[in-house]
């Protein structure tokens, strides 16, 4: 799954812990390169209410701490508009979150998502940049500072684009904050990547690097 980092633009967040704003918006590049185009999420989100499959609120993408519930999202000429409500009574961490959301102390909103096929085209006129036709929508979370994610995506793309590769340590960092993967998961990947990253010769026999990596980063 990968993730997709907004600067918070929200309206007044109401004392019993609702808010609304926007998870994404269309037309602009992010620092990864990517685009979203509108109409990526209709598809995926008639199918998900078709399926009665839920999109969950989460806290920093951990999939182990829900905070609140998604009461409407839907997409408008913007964008992805989101309205949530937290869980404050129910949970002490909703409440942090909306006492920070309150005193603006949060960054932005994230969306988690899968690509289906086809759902992705290099863009003709502009090398490097990716155009998001169809997106399935798995989770929206609240961030401290969305960018640091998409910073990590682009640090690790640009060493592999340098034909360099990144550190194991860098890699799995990479994994758990732009991947979503668990700590214990990311680790996992990393300690078998790790042959490819140190170069070493009998992995280079056998594997190229830095398509192995490309792939896993879905370019």
């Amino acid at each position: 799954m990968k993730t997709l980092d907004f600067a918070l633009e929200t309206k007044a967040v109401g004392d019993e812990g609702t808010f609304e704003g926007y998870a994404s918006t269309f037309g602009n590049v992010d620092q990864g390169g990517d685009v979203v185009e509108p109409g990526a999420f209709i598809e995926g989100l008639v199918k998900a209410k078709a399926d009665g499959r839920a999109i969950p609120m989460l806290w920093q993408h951990k999939q182990d701490e829900p905070i609140g519930v998604w009461d409407d999202i839907s997409e408008d000429t913007k964008g992805l508009w989101v309205k949530g409500s937290l869980l404050i009574d129910a949970d002490p961490l909703a409440k942090r979150a909306h006492g920070l959301l309150k005193a603006k102390a949060l960054g932005g909103l994230s969306i988690g998502y899968r690509i289906p096929a086809g759902g992705i085209a290099e863009d003709e006129k502009r090398r490097g940049v990716y155009r998001l036709k169809k997106l399935d929508l798995r989770e929206v979370s609240l961030v401290t500072m969305p960018m640091n994610v998409q910073a990590r995506v682009t640090s690790v793309k640009s060493i592999l684009e340098a034909g360099a590769l990144p550190t194991v340590r860098e890699f799995e960092e990479f994994l758990r904050e732009a991947g979503g993967f668990s700590k214990s998961l990311a680790t996992a990947i990393a300690s078998k990547a790790s042959p490819l990253l140190r170069g070493e010769p009998e992995a280079a026999a056998g594997d190229d690097s830095t398509a192995f990596l490309q792939a896993l980063l879905g370019r």
